[in-house]
Parts: structure tokens; sequence; C-alpha cells
């Protein structure tokens, strides 16, 4: 069971991305939930674990594709998700999302709360909160508990 509080600047977000990785190899997970309000920097957090990944793809939003693949320097790949657009969670079965998210694939999602019935026990779900124009509070759960954009984890 893991739960950590962080606040950060947005200078600070090479380190915060690795935090969030230590706290998903504690936890023996793969898959991430990002939650928070629109233009609390969900993207830009992920761009940061994309880097320290090894990402050799332009990390962006998949808004309109729903989903983004991005190749890493090993040859390996990680999966985007963007759920914002979806009216229903037979969308996301409709694309197979269970397929990536029992993969042992990374899978970073954004806008998670349609799926949040499809998500493995064990993701790591991130909660950002905006503080001021340039800090934020993460909350890092990992708790065997779903969530919603408006618990406190």
């Amino acid at each position: 069971m893991i739960r950590k509080e962080i606040t950060y600047s947005l200078n600070e977000l090479n380190q915060i991305a690795k935090q969030i990785l230590s706290s998903a190899q504690e936890h023996s997970t793969h898959v991430f939930a990002f939650y928070g309000k629109m233009g609390s920097g969900k993207t830009t957090l992920i761009k940061a674990i994309g880097n320290r990944l090894g990402v050799v793809d332009t990390v962006q939003s998949p808004t309109f594709s729903i989903i983004n693949q991005y190749k890493l320097s090993d040859g390996g790949s990680i999966y985007h998700f963007d759920f914002y657009r979806l009216d229903k969670i037979d969308d996301a079965i409709n694309i197979g999302v269970e397929d990536y998210l029992y993969s042992s694939d990374i899978c970073l999602i954004e806008w998670p709360e349609i799926i949040e019935p499809l998500l493995p026990q064990n993701t790591l779900r991130i909660k950002i909160e905006i503080l001021d124009n340039n800090t934020r509070k993460i909350i890092i759960n990992a708790l065997e508990e779903s969530i919603d954009n408006n618990s406190s984890l």
C-alpha cells in the first residue's frame, strides 16, 4: 500500500517523474492513472515520465486519437491514453483497452474515471492539484480502491 503527497514546482518535474516511477516499481505496477482538472499538468507530467523512461518520440496528448504509442530507446513501447472524450466504458472496451491494461506494457492514462472498473487493482493513481501557476501537489495512491476526481484520495 502506497500513499504519498508531494508538493513541487514545475521545474522539478524530472524529480517528480523519478519518484512516481519508483513508487510504481515498489508496487509492481505498469498502469498509471492520472486524475486532475483540465490544465493541471497531466500531459506535462506524462512527458516527464516518458523522458525518464527513454521515449524517443514526441509525447503529446492523444485527445483526438484516444491512444498514442511511443517507442522507447530500448525498443519497447509505452501507451498513453486520453479518455476525456469518451462517453461510456464500452467505447474504451471497443478499442481494446483491457488488452493494454493487462499486458506488461506501461500504460499512462489521462481522464481514467470512465474506465475505473477496468483498471487493475494495483494501478498507481496520481491526482494532481493546482496550488498556483508554478506549483502543484500530487497525491500518489496505490490503494486497491477506486477514486473519483472530487475525492481526496
